[in-house]
């Protein structure tokens, strides 16, 4: 790995926790549990070979649509999460950080997640972004009427740049790669603005298997690739 290039802005669709579950005989909440045993791993690696931002898809806008005791599940993984690692999250200068609508999870849910933030606030390695309650066209959506208000009340001109775009979204960094786990060919909703340059990778491993080696032959892979840009090569 060539220390010098490494994708400062990694986004992540964790996939495969519940086929994971099913092949090892277990329920799906177990394979999202062991998912969130993986986000650790791979939070604190990504901390120490120097990328910026990792951002996570943890839940997003359509996945209310499972079943009501694994949703009640997923709502309570934070709160798992933060309480077991949110020490070794500060030892390791990690900040957290959330991209979606916490609003309509419980209070519980909210209360462990705005804490977290609030913790590691002051940290400035890694910025852990999870994307929770997410999906790129409603970040895009509510960018739009923000904007728009913003052009009502006289705030701004109706000239928007792309640059300036970018600050009505959730997630205002471009990302450098984009990593599928589990093989599944999609981009489900995620990122649509940010992921325009970004290097994608589909990995077949799913998320509760996908280690430090694994994150490092998909960073081997984007450093293999000639990113030009719309341009020609050197």
């Amino acid at each position: 790995m060539d220390m010098s290039t490494i994708p400062q802005t990694i986004a992540i669709i964790m996939d495969g926790n519940g086929r994971w579950a099913k092949k090892q005989g277990l329920p799906r909440t177990a394979g999202h549990k062991q998912g969130a045993e993986q986000i650790r791993v791979i939070a604190l690696y990504a901390n120490r070979i120097g990328v910026k931002k990792l951002i996570l898809y943890a839940f997003s806008t359509e996945n209310w649509k499972r079943p009501e005791d694994e949703v009640s599940y997923l709502c309570k993984l934070p709160e798992f999460f933060f309480n077991r690692y949110i020490k070794e999250l500060m030892e390791n200068n990690i900040r957290v950080t959330f991209a979606g609508e916490l609003e309509r999870f419980p209070d519980y849910t909210q209360r462990v997640i705005n804490k977290a933030v609030a913790q590691t606030a002051g940290n400035t390695g890694l910025d852990l972004c999870i994307a929770i309650n997410y999906g790129s066209r409603r970040e895009l959506t509510l960018a739009m009427r923000r904007y728009a208000q913003d052009v009502k009340d006289g705030r701004c001109n109706n000239d928007i740049t792309e640059q300036e775009v970018a600050g009505y979204l959730m997630v205002p960094e471009n990302v450098d790669l984009m990593i599928r786990t589990s093989g599944e060919l999609r981009i489900s909703n995620y990122l649509l603005w940010q992921i325009a340059y970004a290097e994608l990778i589909f990995t077949p491993v799913a998320w509760p298997d996908f280690d430090e080696k694994a994150l490092l032959e998909c960073i081997e892979e984007y450093q293999s690739r000639d990113r030009r840009f719309g341009g020609l090569s050197k």
